[in-house]
């Protein structure tokens, strides 16, 4: 037995040796180690995976990427801990993850504030300029942005009340400065969690209410723990594709341009699937039984809940972005509703 073991414990040692010499021929001028919590397979990892190629390609193999799926380089802020370390160049991050670099990025991240994808759409493209020159004066480049969907709250009870609400067992994001304040506003002492760490923390108990897009729940098989969901979802998350400019430098200006080609390209090709991903995903947990909890808009604690998420917008002044950047980011909600008096249209579940 001892045998063996030693033969399939140099195996491995064996084929990594392998593909490492073949690689080392065919290696890149710049390779860029990427990593995110996306699951490989998933349509986000399916659109970095394209992107790569195309770079590889049409670079003529100056540069490739190395991405790391699934969390196996651990939470945004493990990443983003490595990318200083030199260990990563970078990744694809969630609103809170960037919010660690650029605080004034969670500014459309606030709960409660639109009421389709059109409005995201039209206030985010127009943020879009400041953002970028907010992560170069950080030493970031972003790749492309991505529109990640609305997240809605899934729990083991039907949430009617804040009554209701206040004794649940709710999760937060490690870090995560807008849901802490939120929850303050409400009353409630949620519990601070890495994404990681939500299954086994569901299938524990410890949690039993938790926010995310439809196609997240149902990637990370969260939704297998619950019964409900609510009707109104309570915020969009904001996502990028970002690299540290002291890899960026190295790369040639013809090569920069080609990158940000195919990158623009797949993030918007990427924030049509994820919508479609978010449709499906939506008709699958209806399928597996969970239940929409509608929303009452003249209920006064659905009215109290609305009042706190704009009171938390203006606590967050000062502390996460500065009130000309709320006050514009508001002014050009305002700016769409006038200039499109026909939409109206509010995502709501039936």
């Amino acid at each position: 037995m001892k045998k063996w073991s030693v033969i399939f414990s140099i195996i491995p040692i064996a084929l990594v040796f392998s593909l490492t010499s073949q690689a080392a021929g065919d290696a890149p001028k710049v390779l860029i180690k990427m990593a995110s919590i996306a699951p490989k397979g998933s349509n986000i990892a399916n659109a970095f995976e394209e992107m790569a190629k195309q770079v590889k390609e049409r670079t003529n193999n100056e540069v490739a990427f190395k991405i790391y799926w699934g969390g196996v380089q651990g939470d945004e802020k493990d990443v983003l801990r490595k990318i200083k370390l030199g260990q990563l160049h970078g990744g694809g991050f969630m609103g809170p993850g960037l919010g660690f670099i650029v605080p004034e990025v969670r500014v459309t991240e606030v709960p409660y504030m639109f009421r389709n994808y059109d409005e995201v759409a039209y206030v985010r493209t127009r943020l879009q300029p400041t953002m970028d020159k907010l992560f170069e004066g950080k030493e970031f480049k972003v790749l492309g942005w991505m529109n990640l969907g609305f997240i809605y709250t899934f729990s083991r009870e039907p949430l009617l009340s804040l009554d209701i609400a206040r004794k649940q067992k709710w999760w937060t994001m490690e870090g995560e400065p807008i849901g802490k304040a939120m929850f303050q506003a409400l009353a409630i002492s949620p519990i601070s969690l890495s994404i990681s760490d939500v299954a086994t923390a569901l299938a524990t108990n410890m949690i039993n209410c938790a926010s995310s897009t439809p196609y997240g729940a149902v990637a990370f098989q969260w939704y297998t723990t619950f019964k409900y969901m609510s009707s109104l979802p309570v915020s969009n998350i904001n996502g990028a594709t970002i690299v540290s400019k002291s890899v960026w430098v190295k790369i040639s200006p013809a090569s920069q341009k080609i990158i940000m080609e195919v990158a623009n390209k797949e993030h918007d090709k990427l924030m049509k699937v994820t919508r479609q991903e978010d449709e499906k995903s939506l008709e699958l947990l209806k399928k597996q039984g969970i239940t929409i909890v509608p929303t009452d808009f003249k209920n006064k604690d659905q009215l109290y809940v609305f009042d706190a998420s704009k009171k938390v917008r203006e606590e967050l002044v000062g502390k996460l972005y500065s009130k000309e950047l709320l006050d514009r980011t508001l002014m050009l909600i305002d700016e769409y509703r006038r200039t499109h008096p026909n939409d109206t249209t509010v995502i709501q579940l039936d």
